[in-house]
Order: C-alpha cells, then structure tokens, then sequence
C-alpha cells in the first residue's frame, strides 16, 4: 500500500517530467558528445591506417625497385625495369602523400624522421638508377663495382630503419586512439544504463495510467466505429459519383469527338473538295502558260490530295466510320491490319461475333486501340495478339505483346491510358486488369456484360 501510494504520488507530482526531461537530456547531451568524440577518432584512426600502409609501400616499393635493377643486370632485358618504373612512381606518391599527413599532424619527430626516409629513398633511387645507366652504357664492371660498394644496401637498412620508426610511432597513435573509443563506449554504457532504468519507471507509471484510460479508450473506440461506419457510407457515395462522373466524362469525350468529325467531314471535307474541283477546272486554261505553271498545279492537286487524306485519318481517330458502317469485328480487323503494317509487327487476331450493345463495342474499340498506341511508343514488342471471345455470358477482349512490359508497382507513361480504359469498362459493368512484369510483355484483359446469349451476328 505505501508503494502504490508512493507511485500515485510520484506519477501525480509536477516534478517528474521536468526532473525526466533534464536527465533525458543530460544524457543525450553526454551521448551525442562521446558520439562526436568516437567518430573524431575514428577518423583518426582510419588516416592512421591509412599512413601505416604508405609506410609499408614505401618499404615494399623500394624492395620492388632493387629486384627489378637486380633481374634487369641478370638477365639485360629491358622488361625487367618495369616494376622499377612502376615502384619509382609509386614511392614518389607515397612519400608525398606522407609528408602531407605528418605536416597537418605538425609532430615534428615523425617529420624528422620522414625528411630522413625520403632522403634514403631518394638516395636509393639514385643509386639504382646509376647502375642501371652504366649497364646500358655498356659498362658492366663500373656498375657492379657500384652495387659492390654498398651505398645502396646501406641506404636500404636507413630506409627499413625508419620505415620502423613511424610505424612504431603510428601503432603508439592507434593504441591512443583505441583507449579513447574504450572510454567513449563505457561512459555510453553509463548512459545506456541510466536511461534503461529512467524507461523502467516511465513504463512504470504508463502501465498505471493505461489501466486508468482503459474505459476512457473502449469509449472512444465506439465513438470512432460510429464515425468510420458513416466514413464508409460517404466513400461509397463519392466512389459511385466518380463512377458516374467518369462515365460522363467518356461519354462527353466521345460526343465531341463525333462532333468533331462530322464537322471536319462536313465542313473541312466540302472546303477540300471545292478546292479540288477548282483546281481541276483551271489546269486546262494554264495549258498554255507552260510547264512551270501545270507544275505548281499539279503540286497544288497533290497537295490537296494529302489535306483530304489527313483529314480521313483525323475523322477516322476521332470516330471509326468502319465500326458505324462494318460492325465491330471487320473494325477491329481494319485497325489491327493498319497497325502491323504501320509498324511491320505481325498482328494474330482471334475474334467471335458477339452481341454486345454500341456503347460496348465502341468500348472494346478504344481498348484495342489504346493498347496498339502503348505497344508501338513504349513495348518493343516483335508479336501482337488480339482476341475477342465469350467467356460465359460475359465477351473476353485481350490484346497481348511480347515486348519489355513494366513493373505494375511503378508508373508507366501508359498508366493515365490505362486508368481512364478501365474506368471506362467499369462504367459498362465490366472488370478490367493487366498483367505484366518487365522482360515478360504486357496482357490487357476485359469482360463486358453481352447483350444477349452469344450468336453470329
């Protein structure tokens, strides 16, 4: 009893959180700084090591060097001395970058030491390419008498010896550094420990204050059903007024494009003709003005001709006359006809005459349509199939490829294509779907509700 009376007072004092809030941040505030600390050394460490290997190189480069000279003297082929040129170039850059590191680290012994071991190294060079001359000179003997002499052995124990000196000094540095990341670990052990048991005692007090909000909670709960039960009432209500909505829109799209078209038909179409007709009637009185004018009338005519033709293909995007005229499957074999010998990819079509309302068919157009548009800007597909059949009471288009395909995760270009195709068959009562992944091609699947029992038209 006096334990829980102590903990209600604790959990209801007004110094709690203020004394939590300050340790918190004592210790983070001790955290972060033996953080910095550690990674101080750490990068320490890691030019540290990065300067013990530019001393082995060192003293491995300048071995390298000397077994070149000596193979070259051996032997007096020329490739031998490419390890020695490789070694000169590399010490050189060793060297460089060491005096580089021991200048920002201003310790005026490994300076001291570093000015001593280029010097050997420098000297070692000199000797080696002194001999390497008087061999290519022709003079054998002058160069062995060198290498008998001594100077370079001499200069290569210098050079070993205070290779060993900065490593000793490195290996100092790096046993410094470690005892310092030592310390920093345990006072963040320190930290760890402390903030473990100020979380104890907060768990503590929240475990007593969930059990006081318990009711509190299974109340809100009920409240929160109540509220997500009428959510989903509006949801469905707005979903079904973008549904209507997007029907709409299609329908609308589709109205002006056949306003469109026959406007262009009507309008455009009776321009170009009386052009036409006007051109004709004036190229038997420029017979006589020679051939230059027939030309530019002859060039006019093609023209129009081109302008006649485009506006065609235009009324025929905006609303297929052959779908109207032919019905659905002659339409669907004229689109995929045009489409393979456009691009020059075999197109298999597979179709069964079915009843399907206009709206329906025009449907089923525009997704064979928009599929052959993806195909061609983004598939890379070599084969195409097309089929259209009935799958119980429900017609079956797929329009299928064999190109890249996409991940279905990501966004494609052709993914607004897509949207608006399958808001399209939805507003028809039908489902759409693709199934693709990359490398494996594309597949587009709709059904569509028949207008009656599946029968040749």
């Amino acid at each position: 009893m006096k334990t829980d009376h102590w903990m209600e007072k604790l959990q209801h004092s007004a110094y709690v959180f203020p004394a939590a809030v300050l340790a918190a941040a004592a210790m983070l505030t001790i955290s972060e700084s033996s953080y910095e600390r550690s990674r101080d050394t750490l990068s320490e460490l890691t030019q540290m090591g990065r300067a013990r290997l530019l001393i082995y190189s060192v003293k491995q480069r300048a071995v390298d060097a000397e077994s070149a000279q000596r193979g070259f003297l051996l032997t007096r082929r020329r490739e031998y001395l490419a390890p020695y040129e490789e070694a000169s170039e590399d010490l050189n850059r060793s060297l460089k970058s060491l005096r580089q590191y021991y200048e920002a680290q201003q310790d005026r012994q490994a300076q001291g030491l570093h000015q001593q071991l280029e010097t050997a190294v420098g000297a070692k060079m000199g000797e080696l390419a002194e001999v390497i001359k008087r061999q290519d000179l022709g003079r054998a003997d002058s160069a062995l008498e060198l290498i008998q002499a001594g100077i370079g052995r001499d200069q290569m124990d210098l050079i070993r010896q205070r290779a060993e000196q900065l490593l000793h000094i490195e290996n100092q540095r790096v046993a410094g550094g470690l005892r310092n990341v030592i310390d920093a670990l345990l006072l963040n052990r320190i930290g760890v420990a402390t903030l473990t048991a100020l979380s104890l005692l907060a768990l503590t007090l929240y475990v007593r204050q969930g059990r006081t909000l318990a009711e509190q909670r299974r109340q809100q709960a009920q409240a929160i059903k109540v509220e997500r039960d009428q959510l989903e009432v509006e949801v469905q209500r707005r979903t079904e007024e973008l549904t209507q909505l997007a029907e709409h829109l299609q329908t609308a799209r589709e109205d002006e494009r056949q306003r469109l078209a026959r406007e262009l038909h009507d309008e455009l179409g009776a321009l170009l003709t009386a052009a036409k007709l006007d051109a004709a009637r004036i190229k038997p009185k420029l017979a006589g003005l020679g051939p230059e004018a027939l030309e530019r009338l002859t060039h006019l005519t093609e023209t129009l001709n081109s302008g006649i033709a485009l506006k065609r293909r235009i009324i025929e995007d905006l609303r297929p006359s052959s779908l109207s005229n032919l019905g659905l499957l002659p339409a669907l074999e004229i689109l995929a006809r045009e489409f393979g010998e456009r691009l020059d990819k075999p197109v298999h079509c597979e179709l069964e005459p079915l009843l399907l309302t206009p709206r329906a068919e025009l449907t089923v157009y525009r997704l064979v349509q928009e599929g052959f548009t993806n195909i061609a800007k983004y598939a890379q597909a070599s084969e195409v199939h097309v089929s259209l059949k009935a799958v119980g009471q429900r017609a079956r288009i797929e329009v299928r490829d064999n190109g890249r395909g996409f991940d279905p995760r990501t966004q494609p270009p052709s993914t607004h294509g897509l949207l608006g195709m399958r808001y399209r068959v939805a507003s028809e009562g039908g489902s759409f779907s693709v199934d693709t992944a990359p490398g494996r091609g594309t597949r587009l699947t709709a059904l569509l509700p028949l207008r009656g029992p599946a029968a040749p038209l």
